[in-house]
């Protein structure tokens, strides 16, 4: 399988993704194509319209009328598209034959039946109960993506993993958050994540519970755990948010904070559990990356770093907002 997994989902709920139309949702709804958590199966559970799916699944269209079905999603950011995965897991005998995937590049928040398409994966063969990756090579900036199943039939989960491409008009006089999935930031190494993934800090929102944040196993040894973030752009951080929500009896001791090349930004902190902690930081050096420490070991919650970027990342924005705009026909 093509491994898609250190991109975000940009369809995920817990991003803010949304599925906007269906041409039928019959039996399963639309809205669990976007569920974060892995689809899930009980045998015989019944509803008044039949067994009980946790995906989308329209009623047999083949043989009773002509077309296929489709359903539209809104991206929670807008970004590049690198690979999607048509989960079909526990559809056996009631799976589509084949897909199609769509995309848009929009401004505003338009209808559904307002979009411009453009293929990202071409009509493709699939296969009931497993995960159907699909790498994506074209290079315009998607905000919603269509899926076709021909003819019809069910879809646990859709997974739309890619770059996101923020919009140079909020990242400038107003709070930018550098480390933000949704900005474009990104955990590019981690020294553990036994419990749960450190990618999680980086989601919009408030954690939910504690699995929503990032959870390291117990340590042994005379160590700490420690995640190295990636920033949306270059720039100078001016102010760091570490939450422990609900990590109450496991949450760290203290923290830590550094900038590439061992810039200090906050030295080690002790930390409250199922608290939200600000800080302010003095320096006044760019930095790409900073090296979050955990000592000894625990959960964090969410991390924000706020901050101004460069004039050269600004300029690095813009042309990239603007070199991933699908050319419009004269």
């Amino acid at each position: 399988m093509i491994d898609f997994g250190s991109l975000p989902d940009l369809a995920a709920r817990s991003c803010g993704g949304t599925v906007m139309a269906a041409s039928d949702e019959f039996f399963a709804d639309k809205e669990n194509l976007i569920k974060p958590e892995p689809p899930t199966f009980q045998p015989h559970t019944f509803t008044p319209k039949g067994q009980q799916y946790d995906g989308w699944e329209t009623r047999r269209r083949f043989g009773r009328a002509p077309g296929h079905d489709w359903v539209v999603l809104r991206l929670g950011a807008p970004g590049v598209v690198r690979g999607i995965v048509v989960d079909t897991a526990f559809f056996l005998g009631n799976y589509p034959s084949h897909c199609r995937i769509e995309g848009a590049c929009a401004e505003g928040y338009p209808d559904a039946d307002e979009l411009s398409w453009f293929e990202l994966v071409p009509q493709s063969e699939l296969k009931g109960g497993t995960q159907n990756p699909f790498a994506v090579t074209v290079p315009w900036r998607v905000t919603h993506v269509r899926l076709h199943i021909l003819p019809d039939g069910g879809v646990a989960r859709l997974r739309v993993h890619g770059e996101v491409v923020p919009d140079p008009a909020f990242v400038t006089e107003v709070p930018f958050d550098l480390v933000a999935t949704l900005n474009g930031g990104v955990v590019t190494e981690s020294s553990d994540g036994f419990f749960s993934p450190p990618a999680n800090m980086l989601q919009p929102g408030e954690s939910r519970f504690m699995a929503d944040g990032w959870e390291t196993a117990r340590r042994r040894t005379d160590t700490h755990d420690w995640a190295v973030i990636t920033l949306a752009c270059p720039a100078v951080p001016t102010v760091a948010e570490i939450a422990t929500t609900h990590y109450r009896g496991n949450s760290p001791d203290r923290v830590a904070l550094f900038g590439n090349n061992d810039v200090p930004l906050l030295p080690q902190t002790h930390v409250q559990p199922d608290t939200t902690h600000r800080f302010r930081l003095t320096t006044t050096e760019p930095i790409t990356q900073v090296l979050l420490e955990s000592h000894p070991d625990g959960g964090i919650a969410r991390f924000r770093l706020y901050g101004h970027p460069t004039p050269e990342a600004l300029t690095t924005l813009r042309n990239r907002w603007t070199s991933t705009t699908p050319s419009r026909p004269s």
